[in-house]
């Protein structure tokens, strides 16, 4: 079972509004924070946004970090004894389930989280860890304290 991603109240809506903002494109960030493996949690403590750095015209559908700001992000984690736990982005006025551009491009260890905004208004919000043996998305819980 996977590790439960525990995001604050605040950090759940940081992520929604981010991607109302960014809508019709998709928004991209950096997952900052603990793993708690003992406890069976990954605990988000802060999130780092980042630029889509993908072309302006298939930034509705695909986003890529720029990997400046992504060093930048994991240095400043580093120097706070922090580690990145995974990504967030958009999927405007579409689920908050990953395509296979998502599962192409993922990583095991890290946490994907999407939230889905429909007609500019977020709907929902799911994680997910990709499984190594099987190369699949395992859904992860999201835990809002």
């Amino acid at each position: 079972m996977p590790a439960v991603l525990v995001l604050s109240k605040s950090l759940f809506t940081q992520i929604e509004q981010e991607g109302v903002a960014a809508f019709p494109n998709e928004c991209c960030g950096v997952l900052i924070g603990r793993d708690d493996a003992a406890g069976g949690q990954r605990i988000v403590e802060k999130l780092q946004p980042l630029t889509n750095s993908f072309e302006a015209v298939e930034q509705y559908h695909r986003f890529r970090l720029d990997p400046l700001e992504y060093i930048a992000a994991e240095k400043s984690a580093a120097a706070e004894g922090k580690l990145i736990l995974g990504f967030y982005h958009s999927h405007p006025d579409h689920p908050a389930r990953p395509s296979e551009y998502d599962r192409q491009f993922a990583w095991p260890f890290y946490s994907y989280v999407i939230v889905s905004i429909m007609n500019r208004k977020p709907v929902d919000m799911t994680s997910w860890l990709l499984d190594e043996a099987t190369e699949q998305f395992l859904e992860q819980a999201i835990g809002v304290r």
